[in-house]
């Protein structure tokens, strides 16, 4: 999909309702190059295929024991397919998602620049703090579909090889199932908002090259690294600060009393991360000499 199917953008200085018609067409153009760019649409058909793997594996093998080791959930999956769900979930987040979200959010700026359309955009003239904020929300809007379309596969094929039912959760109480689906469907908006940290992080990269590949492997590197640190008990003491720390507290959510605090302070530090990555992004993007 060519750059040159953005609308044309007009002029801050006309009036508010002029500008927000003008935000509007950018943000669609945006959506429409994330959406429709066929390598995107191939992670995100990647990403579904992987709670069919999962589902098939343990459907094929449901006769043998479940040994240790295997991703949260994976022993419940055959008492009710809702628990495929969260096994693809929790199985995708230590790497395939970041590694999708590394991919999008770290070609957002530095792929235009390589392309040579980011000088033309530029030139509209659009202002970058407006650009900026469509790719950022083109950014958080693909998040979205990858955390959907694990969660409808997960769900579709739950529901064909084990069906869904009254659900029964951490602490032994069973709800029923629609109560369930809720449960389900809030561990899948938390994922999602759980990766609105990296994908400012990417954001930032991309601003700094313009090579996409290095802002995608310096993305993916820091949700590893920080999923390193956690794993050491040495750094406890900034535990709770690490990108990754709160992404697996969505078990919460299977709890009978859940905790929102847990869960506030988990979107909290996402949110923190957001807003300091976001600005760094602005800061530069909104300063550097754009040359391609």
């Amino acid at each position: 999909m060519s750059r040159a199917d953005v609308a044309p953008v007009e002029a801050p200085a006309g009036p508010p309702t002029r500008a927000h018609g003008a935000f509007g067409r950018l943000l669609a153009s945006e959506l429409r190059l994330v959406l429709g760019r066929r390598r995107n649409l191939v992670l995100l058909a990647g990403l579904a295929l992987v709670p069919v793997l999962i589902g098939t594996v343990v459907l094929v093998t449901q006769d043998t024991a479940v040994g240790a080791g295997g991703p949260p959930f994976l022993d419940r999956v055959t008492g009710n397919g809702l628990f495929l769900v969260l096994t693809a979930l929790v199985a995708c987040l230590p790497l395939l998602l970041p590694l999708v979200m590394g991919i999008v959010a770290g070609d957002a700026v530095a792929g235009e620049a390589q392309a040579g359309t980011l000088r033309y955009l530029l030139l509209v003239p659009v202002p970058r703090t407006r650009l900026l904020v469509a790719k950022a929300l083109a950014v958080l809007v693909f998040a979205a579909c990858t955390v959907l379309a694990i969660a409808l596969s997960g769900l579709v094929t739950g529901a064909a090889y084990f069906g869904v039912g009254d659900v029964t959760l951490l602490s032994g109480d069973t709800v029923p199932m629609a109560e369930g689906l809720l449960r389900t469907a809030g561990i899948v908006a938390y994922v999602g908002l759980s990766l609105t940290g990296l994908g400012a992080v990417g954001l930032f990269f991309s601003t700094l090259t313009e090579v996409p590949v290095a802002a995608m492997a310096a993305t993916v590197v820091v949700a590893v690294v920080s999923g390193v640190l956690d794993a050491l008990p040495q750094l406890s003491a900034v535990h709770g600060a690490l990108l990754t720390h709160h992404w697996l507290d969505v078990g919460e959510l299977l709890r009978t009393q859940v905790d929102l605090g847990v869960l506030g302070q988990g979107l909290a530090v996402q949110a923190a991360w957001a807003a300091v990555f976001g600005a760094l992004a602005w800061s530069r993007f909104t300063t550097a000499d754009v040359s391609s």
